[in-house]
């Protein structure tokens, strides 16, 4: 998965990422990325990369698959270290609830 799948992936989750009031960024590694700004309602993909985000989520692009398939528990990903989160986990925390 790349960056422009994890968009398709995600681009049904949008209305429910309204409620994180936060910028969001998916890091994949060598896969890319992709930011999610939810600051204004509706939530939106943006390529600008001034946009700093309130929360990375660093996985590789299978792990998110798994993630998003229901395959990968969020919080035991996290605790292997299959998920890392740099910035605010209160905005992760949120996330989740939004796309699990």
């Amino acid at each position: 998965m790349d960056a422009d799948d994890l968009e398709d992936r995600l681009q049904a989750t949008l209305p429910a990422l309204d409620k994180l009031r936060a910028v969001v960024r998916f890091d994949l590694g060598s896969d890319g990325s992709t930011t999610v700004d939810a600051r204004e309602s509706p939530a939106r993909f943006t390529t600008d990369e001034d946009v700093a985000p309130d929360c990375t989520i660093k996985i590789s692009s299978d792990n998110l698959a798994k993630l998003l398939d229901g395959k990968l528990d969020p919080m035991l990903g996290y605790t292997l270290g299959k998920i890392k989160v740099v910035g605010s986990l209160g905005v992760a925390m949120k996330l989740i609830g939004a796309i699990g």
